[in-house]
C-alpha cells in the first residue's frame, strides 16, 4: 500500500465509521468496530511513514540527482 493509497482507505473508513455509529449508535459494538478498523489502518499509516527511512546513497541523489551514481536507464 502506498501513502496516498491508505490515505484514502482511511478517509473512507472514517466516513464508513461515522454512518455505521449515525444508524446502529455511538455505543453500539458495530460503531466501535468501525472505529478499530480507522485505527489499524492509522497505525499502518504510520508504520509505513517509520520505515521508510532514506539510504545515504537516496539521500546523496535528492541532492545531486545528475551525478554518475544517481542515473536511472530505462528499457
Amino acid at each position: 500500500m502506498n501513502k496516498v493509497n491508505i490515505q484514502d482507505q482511511i478517509e473512507q473508513e472514517v466516513e464508513q465509521a461515522r454512518a455505521v455509529c449515525d444508524t446502529s449508535g455511538g455505543t453500539s459494538a458495530e460503531c466501535a468496530a468501525a472505529w478499530d478498523a480507522v485505527e489499524e489502518l492509522q497505525a499502518e499509516a504510520s508504520h509505513q511513514k517509520q520505515s521508510k527511512r532514506k539510504t545515504s546513497l537516496e539521500q546523496y541523489c535528492d541532492a545531486n540527482p545528475e551525478a554518475d551514481e544517481c542515473r536511472v536507464y530505462e528499457d
